[in-house]
């Protein structure tokens, strides 16, 4: 016995068990911690999911006539082209087009017409080949010749992996591999420099 009246041998017992559940709870935070990875790695996906699906804004305001301008929506190339008003024109001297008034083809209700955009100078394009899902390269009028096009190409893209030929609406060429036109994706402007990829004009922003 102790001076206290207290066994000597249950101050021991006392002190190893403060130590065991002191290591308990350690471990057991460990545990729940390491519980927890596996728990909060599946809210992971969707998050991801929805950041690759979320709307990409796209300034406008430096894209020269023109030129082409590349972006990402959802992993896929979106092109932005700048016609030049010859490239507007060149649209109706195009001819033999698989689909020209692109009723089988994908795109927005508000793009459903010749020039495939709300505005004809700014074209918005998914920039994959309806054929095998290949990216077409653009080529200007200037540079038809010197891409194998002939004189007689008015601009517009062309798919080097299987030939298939789209004018500046993207509309595709008759005798191409792809069946339909390149798919414009839903946009809307946000300004007269800004443009909004991935979601309709007239949806609240």
């Amino acid at each position: 016995m102790s001076e206290h009246g207290v066994d000597a041998d249950f101050e021991v017992d006392e002190s190893r068990r403060r130590f065991l559940t002191g290591s308990m709870v350690v471990v057991g935070g460990v545990g729940v911690a390491m519980g927890a990875v596996p728990f909060m790695s599946s809210f992971q996906p969707s998050a991801r999911a929805r950041a690759v699906g979320a709307p990409v804004e796209v300034d406008i305001s430096k894209v020269e006539p023109g030129q082409r301008i590349i972006e990402t929506w959802r992993g896929k190339p979106v092109w932005v082209v700048r016609r030049t008003p010859e490239m507007l024109a060149a649209l109706n001297e195009t001819a033999d087009l698989t689909d020209p008034d692109s009723e089988a083809s994908k795109q927005p209700e508000y793009a459903a017409n010749q020039v495939r955009s709300i505005k004809p100078e700014y074209l918005v394009l998914v920039g994959v080949c309806t054929h095998l899902g290949c990216s077409p390269t653009f080529v200007p009028k200037t540079a038809g010749a010197e891409a194998g096009l002939g004189n007689e190409w008015r601009g517009g893209f062309f798919c080097p992996c299987h030939g298939s030929r789209f004018d500046l609406a993207g509309r595709v060429a008759k005798g191409s591999p792809a069946p339909l036109n390149l798919e414009v994706p839903p946009y809307k402007y946000l300004s007269d420099t800004m443009i909004l990829i991935g979601e309709d004009q007239g949806a609240a922003a």
